[in-house]
């Protein structure tokens, strides 16, 4: 079985990431986004296994000691983890695995996992911020915090494969289907996948 490829996407808040990954996985076959853990308290609605797997302090740290993660983080009081079991897993089976994950995470994970790194930029700074704005969730304070942290975060697009601009949805939509098309097209995985064709044509 060809094993599955590591997709991981970055983005800074309001470039339109989750929008993004949701119509993705609506679209292509065989792919998954990495479900993470988190200590933080389960939210109305939520489903753990599909949300999250939500799990207690200790068992994060216990998990840490054990090398048991990808990457890891603390966001505030909380931490947030990706499983290297799950990922190895999916690949494993040949299923395609999407990691929606920060920067500081896609470092930690490329010194582990051969992955394809996409990052997920926002046509404009103003448009960023209208973006944010029309969420109507925050302050005018904390919109000007969360577009310091884009900034900090969108210098490190750089480190990544791919650029994709979110200025027209459907065409992000296209070229992030692109990407993967693409990847899944290169020699060594259709070498793999098309045995039973190439063995008989050139029989």
């Amino acid at each position: 079985m060809t094993l599955g490829q590591l997709f991981i996407i970055s983005a800074p808040s309001g470039a339109g990431k989750t929008s993004l990954i949701k119509r993705l996985l609506t679209e292509v076959d065989n792919i998954n986004v990495s479900i993470s853990h988190t200590t933080r308290s389960q939210r109305q609605g939520e489903v753990s296994g599909k949300d999250y797997f939500f799990i207690s302090k200790q068992q994060f740290i216990e998990m840490q000691a054990k090398n048991a993660f990808l990457e890891d983080a603390q966001v505030f009081d909380n931490y947030y983890g990706t499983a290297q079991q799950t990922v190895s897993d999916a690949l494993a089976k040949g299923k395609d695995v999407i990691l929606e994950i920060d920067w500081q995470g896609a470092e930690q994970v490329r010194k582990m996992l051969n992955n394809i790194s996409i990052f997920i930029l926002p046509p404009s700074r103003q448009e960023l911020e209208n973006r944010l704005t029309q969420r109507g969730q925050d302050s005018a304070d904390i919109i000007e915090q969360r577009m310091q942290q884009a900034t900090s975060e969108m210098s490190h697009y750089h480190q990544y494969d791919y650029i994709v601009v979110n200025n027209d949805f459907e065409l992000a939509l296209s070229q992030l289907k692109a990407i993967i098309s693409s990847q899944r097209l290169q020699f060594a995985k259709q070498q793999q996948h098309l045995k039973p064709l190439l063995t008989n044509l050139f029989q």
